[in-house]
């Protein structure tokens, strides 16, 4: 993607990235040194209100916008409401989430806004630790607790109180959830040395019922628990880091079935799709069996162009290059659906995440200078508007939807939009 500029070149990293998988690492570590505990069940909780705005700083009451996710005129419409919100976010694509009628951005306090009106729901006063992701599953928000105390506590989303805590023990620190099916949460921890240092790391499985340990294996030296996305298929977790290792382990006993170096992933973001892996790598796009890790397809950019980060959405899979030439792929066999470059001709940056509601594909871009929230049409990749709240905030834009309206996150700006 672009980091302010028009385009990237290939192999340029993006400042802001650097920053992000630095960040959640660094500021996690300051906060574990003598971080004060908090009541886990005291929720703050309020009556659905709140101060709304437009994104340019007038008042505009909830429900004012067009009403209309094309908006005018190729317009785009005028949020439904805008607020504040604590957030803390580093542009990982899991730090806001929508559940349950709230939407949830990460930060200390947490807060949870109402959907419709933008009014606070609950807040938890110690919020999501930097650096480690809003996890949903099972009905049920998993965090890494605030107090580093080495616990993973389940919360409802619709209420904020706690439903569910799991502690791997007193030899790990700073456990994080990194993915969830319907009988486990992944974590990944830092294993103590005597002396209270820590070199290697554990990944671990934790029963969603009972809390307890299902299985934990240590990782190869060398790796790292920053910078980890990671995703669930079936039997299959996979997942990649920092250092570039694209991994799969078997989810009932934590084996490794197989794991691969790879050259580059846009910072280990990657795609899934039934039983397949898709793996941005410069130039190619690949994806990989799940059981054996053997190539099923790939593809390639034309010229110098690298490919950005991948999204499976409705069975889809969209991808940009920094070339800013936009892909519709058949995520099963690497065929190309379609290709546009209404990015480039508009002078747009590249979105970096993506959600789709109705036939309109909503993208994400990372700095303000040239981007915010793209809406594009589903079929073609035409742009028919982009919003920007012109504050010029150096942070990523996040995207989420409940399928009735379009959130958009910028800095601690909150706007939710018609669709």
């Amino acid at each position: 993607m672009v980091n302010g500029r028009a385009t990237t070149r290939p192999g340029t990293s993006s400042r802001r990235r650097m920053l992000r998988l630095a960040g959640g690492g660094l500021a996690l570590a300051a906060l574990a040194v003598g971080a004060v505990g908090c009541d886990e069940d005291a929720v703050d909780a309020e009556d659905a209100g709140g101060t709304n705005g437009s994104g340019a700083g007038k008042p505009k009451e909830a429900g004012s916008g067009t009403g209309s996710g094309s908006g005018k005129d190729g317009q785009a419409p005028d949020p439904l409401w805008t607020e504040s919100t604590p957030a803390q976010t580093y542009g990982d694509n899991d730090e806001l989430v929508t559940a349950a009628g709230v939407v949830i951005a990460s930060g200390s306090p947490l807060a949870a806004l109402d959907t419709a009106t933008g009014g606070k729901k609950w807040s938890l006063p110690g919020g999501a630790i930097p650096g480690a992701p809003l996890l949903l599953g099972n009905g049920t928000l998993y965090l890494a607790s605030s107090e580093y105390d080495g616990s993973v506590i389940g919360y409802d989303p619709a209420t904020g109180k706690e439903t569910w805590r799991s502690h791997l023990s007193k030899a790990y620190r700073q456990p994080r959830p990194i993915a969830v099916d319907e009988r486990q949460v992944y974590v990944i921890a830092e294993i103590l040395e005597d002396d209270g240092s820590s070199k290697t790391n554990v990944i671990a499985a934790l029963d969603s019922a009972t809390g307890r340990i299902a299985w934990k294996e240590q990782r190869d030296t060398g790796t790292e628990q920053n910078g980890i996305h990671a995703a669930v298929r079936g039997r299959h977790l996979v997942y990649t880091d920092v250092k570039k290792n694209l991994t799969v382990r078997d989810t009932a006993t934590g084996s490794q079935v197989w794991t691969h170096k790879t050259t580059k992933t846009n910072y280990g973001f990657f795609a899934v799709h039934q039983e397949l892996v898709i793996v941005p790598q410069g130039q190619t796009l690949q994806a990989f069996d799940l059981s054996d890790g053997k190539e099923k397809w790939s593809l390639k950019t034309s010229g110098f162009a690298a490919f950005k980060e991948p999204a499976v959405v409705e069975d889809v899979l969209y991808i940009a290059d920094s070339d800013r030439t936009l892909r519709a792929v058949d995520p099963r066999t690497g065929k190309e659906l379609w290709q546009s470059e209404a990015l480039a001709k508009a002078g747009l940056q590249v979105p970096r995440q993506y959600v789709k509601a109705g036939g309109t594909l909503y993208g994400a871009t990372d700095l303000d200078d040239k981007g915010g929230i793209i809406a594009l049409d589903a079929k073609t990749g035409d742009v028919r508007w982009t919003f920007n709240d012109g504050t010029g905030d150096f942070h990523a834009w996040l995207v989420a939807t409940d399928g009735k309206r379009v959130f958009a996150l910028h800095g601690k700006k909150l706007h939710a939009l018609p669709v």
